[in-house]
């Protein structure tokens, strides 16, 4: 930086009012560019990597408190605030805060974030600046509603606060949960209704604004790859958007942001109707987005650096004709969830981490090894991003990438992203909207996970020489018998043959708690391995899919399982509402209560019509995971010491 660039004097430091892989991404600019970082965490967090990782930190009650973060600004001394996204990153009255306290916000003003942080308000601005919208529906015209309709928060974003109603009979639990959710991530439960488009591709333009009146946009991203509203794979720029469509796309974004004479960097989104052709406008997000290290690789720009210098006051560094794409970026959402439990979010200790690296492939990630992840905040862990001179290149090298990204001791989505990649729906770029909740996210089963498991136990075992898995395999005459190694079913591994399949060991390093990884060619096919062999299991992380093989304990208790008409805790979490009472009659698929975890609401139905006979929580409870929380008996029998006789378990996910 030279003597005259307005940073230093205008900003000094930056805290970040946010936790996790944005608190880092924006500190690492910060540090490029010299200035201090200003971190804040709760409790919880007081050992984050965030904190360690700052200049300086300071303890707020709750990262949604406005009057704590303005004054852990003003203490700290920092001469801006950026707010990261989520949390308070699109609520004016922190933006309003922060400037009555003298400092910069790193974003828009508040007055655009009321604007266009209300999406009521911002249908009537895209109105006026010539943008189309979605068509809506007032919450009483429910005759003349076209199913399927939306019912979406005006507030906030990330897919929280939304319902697909299918039929008016849906409408009003649906609105419910929809303004429950929203109040609880926004504060504010007012609710739109729009048309709701089934096939369709989520579009949105980045765009940047200064004060001196300039706006540029920085193309297309695209977000179509998504469940219940929230995006799972992000890339640049769109596979099927040609220049036609794209010189319309980013004259609406930019036309809009002139509408509301919009500084900093900001997001346009718009709904792309497959089956006719034509685009809506959705929301525009008044702040950075998850997604934009996408469009940093397409066009070479830092969007934090451009951020901070348009709030220091400097106009943009670059003009609509120097910005051109270069490549393709492809960016995937790692979370703790479960896809094969619908999505659930997960919580415990990350064992081991492991996150790729290499040529065109970035990492923006805030987990490592031994920390706990609770369900008290957002489940996403980090993001994997892959770039190449092609969408074919990009793609391929994120498949490696994530081949290479291993979690133990934690169930994330890194194995289903890594099937996502590589399917050939995506290959093809045929994935809209509603692509996921058409198809079942069940992994298929995997007999290569379950052998590479086998081996490493063999292995592990002969290397410590004791062990469950240890078999000296001596025999009066003949060669040593091999080792069975008893998992889910007994596997055969007989020198470096595993039920009978070769395997060659590339690299092996094992650590003395049992952890290794290794690369493993097993009859033909080279796969990268990471797991753990305990007393009682082996755990392993295949193509990035976590599976964990329990050895049999033939002297173990074995427990009852719970009945059929037993509703257990899915995942931990907090009660929300108990909407039934023991002795209440039910039919199959009623709601009994709701629960709350990393702001996901799950309605617990009832798995048959019957009587219910126990209920185990009430209203702000926090439950354990496999906690009993409702059983219903189909018979209207009673229950003995608490469990029926027969049954299981049923849980539905509402959101």
């Amino acid at each position: 930086m030279d003597a005259t660039d307005p940073l230093p004097t205008a900003l000094r430091a930056v805290l970040v009012a946010n936790r996790g892989e944005i608190a880092l991404r924006v500190f690492r600019t910060c540090r490029r560019l010299g200035l201090a970082t200003v971190a804040v965490h709760t409790d919880a967090d007081r050992d984050a990597p965030h904190v360690r990782a700052a200049d300086r930190a300071l303890r707020v009650p709750s990262y949604l408190d406005v009057e704590a973060l303005v004054a852990a600004a003003v203490a700290s001394g920092a001469g801006a605030v950026h707010p990261g996204y989520g949390f308070l990153s699109e609520r004016a009255a922190f933006a309003r805060a922060v400037g009555e306290a003298g400092l910069i916000l790193v974003g828009p003003s508040a007055e655009v974030m009321e604007q266009m942080g209300d999406k009521a308000r911002a249908r009537e601005l895209a109105v006026a600046a010539g943008v189309p919208v979605v068509p809506s529906y007032d919450a009483g015209e429910v005759a003349a509603m076209a199913f399927p309709v939306l019912v979406k928060a005006t507030a906030g974003g990330g897919g929280k606060g939304m319902r697909v109603v299918r039929s008016a009979a849906e409408l009003p639990e649906a609105r419910a949960a929809a303004g429950r959710e929203a109040l609880g991530a926004f504060g504010d439960d007012t609710l739109l209704i729009e048309k709701y488009v089934e096939r369709g591709r989520h579009l949105e333009v980045q765009i940047l604004g200064d004060s001196h009146g300039s706006v540029v946009h920085l193309f297309e991203r695209d977000c179509s790859t998504q469940r219940r509203h929230q995006k799972v794979l992000e890339e640049a720029p769109g596979p099927t958007v040609d220049p036609g469509l794209r010189q319309r796309l980013t004259s609406a974004a930019v036309a809009l942001a002139r509408q509301v004479g919009y500084t900093n960097a900001g997001t346009v989104e718009f709904l792309l109707d497959s089956d006719t052709g034509d685009f809506y406008f959705l929301e525009m997000n008044t702040r950075l987005q998850v997604e934009h290290p996408v469009t940093e690789a397409i066009t070479g720009l830092d969007l934090v650096e451009e951020q901070l210098r348009i709030a220091a006051g400097a106009p943009l560094s670059v003009r609509q004709q120097d910005l051109a794409i270069r490549g393709h970026a492809i960016e995937a959402r790692v979370y703790a969830e479960d896809p094969a439990a619908g999505f659930l979010p997960q919580a415990g200790t990350a064992a081991l981490v492991r996150w790729p690296g290499g040529a065109g492939v970035r990492v923006d990630q805030a987990l490592e090894s031994g920390q706990r992840v609770s369900t008290a905040y957002d489940p996403m862990l980090g993001k994997v991003i892959a770039s190449g001179p092609t969408r074919e290149a990009a793609r391929r090298a994120l498949v490696g990438a994530l081949d290479r990204t291993a979690v133990l001791g934690l169930t994330t989505n890194v194995g289903f992203l890594r099937r996502l990649v590589a399917g050939e729906a995506f290959g093809d770029a045929t994935i809209d909207t509603a692509w996921l909740d058409r198809h079942d996210p069940e992994p298929p089963p995997d007999e290569t996970a379950r052998l590479l498991a086998a081996w490493a136990a063999a292995r592990v075992a002969a290397a410590a020489g004791t062990g469950p898995f240890r078999h000296d395999g001596w025999r009066l005459a003949g060669p040593a018998a091999p080792t069975v190694v008893e998992l889910d079913r007994p596997v055969v591994v007989d020198g470096a043959l595993v039920d009978g399949r070769e395997a060659r060991v590339h690299e092996h390093r094992g650590g003395p708690d049992g952890t290794f990884e290794a690369r493993v060619t097993l009859d033909g096919e080279t796969h990268r391995v990471v797991g753990s062999v305990g007393a009682h299991a082996v755990e392993v992380v295949v193509r990035g899919q976590r599976h964990v093989f329990e050895r049999p304990d033939a002297f173990a208790d074995h427990a009852v399982h719970a009945g059929d008409g037993a509703v257990l805790a899915p995942m931990p979490g907090t009660v929300l509402a108990v909407t039934v009472a023991e002795g209440d009659v039910v039919a199959e698929g009623d709601p009994l209560g709701m629960m709350e975890a990393m702001k996901m609401e799950l309605a617990l139905r009832a798995p048959f019509a019957g009587t219910v006979t126990h209920v185990g929580a009430a209203a702000g409870d926090q439950v354990a995971w496999g906690a009993r929380l409702f059983e219903v008996d189909p018979g209207g029998r009673h229950t003995e010491g608490g469990r029926h006789t027969e049954g299981g378990r049923h849980t539905e996910g509402s959101s």
